[in-house]
């Protein structure tokens, strides 16, 4: 699943990629948002509140919004320059290393997390989860030649759109299995962030522990077979 590249990844690869990150990156952006009132994942809201702010000339508020754009951008730079590193060393399994690294980050930050003061958990959160979930979208965008994003639907929804109305339309042209594959993750996204939020609310931070050791046992087939 975090092995193969172009040809060699099969429609059912991308399947399972799509609804497991997904559901866990759904769970981490609800968990976010019940912990401190922001969506980590979704740059869209998080542009158009830095306008909204600047516009109202709230600078604080401004500045917020600019930290976790420019946190998840760094998260996806990151991912990118690892990934061509790895690629340049022939480097096999560089994505599963990277889904590791991760999940490594993400349990560091969730034992970190309770010891903080209210303020510092809550700026600690947000940002650590803004870069973690970039770095996540950029290494599933290249193993899949961008056909799966895992921390944001925006553009499945309207693709979803587009693709009944061409199913209903009788389209013969209509790429079902690209339908198909958007209304996995969208569904897998909306699930893992049910549970996110019942989960955080129940047992905190301890979440994010959770998900770190569900990633790194994702990752762990892809670095087992890089070693071989």
């Amino acid at each position: 699943m975090l092995v193969h590249e172009g040809e060699a990844r099969t429609t059912e690869k991308d399947e399972r990629l799509a609804w497991t990150f997904a559901s866990l990156a759904g769970a981490l952006n609800a968990a976010g948002f019940y912990a401190f009132g922001a969506y980590s994942s979704n740059m869209t809201g998080n542009v158009s509140a830095l306008a909204d702010h600047l516009g109202l000339g709230e600078l604080r508020p401004a500045l917020y919004a600019l930290s976790l754009v420019v946190t998840f951008v760094t998260g996806a730079m990151t991912a990118t320059l690892l990934i061509g590193i790895g690629r340049g060393r022939c480097l096999r399994g560089v994505y599963a290393y990277g889904v590791l690294a991760e999940a490594t980050m993400l349990a560091f930050l969730g034992i970190l997390a309770p010891f903080l003061s209210a303020d510092g958990r809550n700026a600690s959160l947000a940002l650590g989860l803004s870069f973690l979930l970039g770095l996540q979208n950029a290494t599933v965008t290249q193993i899949t030649n961008a056909r799966v994003r895992t921390t944001h639907v925006t553009g499945m929804v309207t693709d979803i759109g587009i693709g009944l109305a061409n199913v209903l339309g009788q389209d013969p042209a209509t790429d079902r299995t690209k339908l198909r594959l958007h209304l996995l993750t969208v569904g897998a996204f909306l699930g893992g962030g049910i549970f996110g939020a019942l989960l955080y609310r129940c047992i905190g931070t301890t979440l994010l522990r959770i998900v770190a050791l569900l990633l790194a046992l994702l990752a762990a087939p892809g670095i087992r077979t890089a070693g071989r």
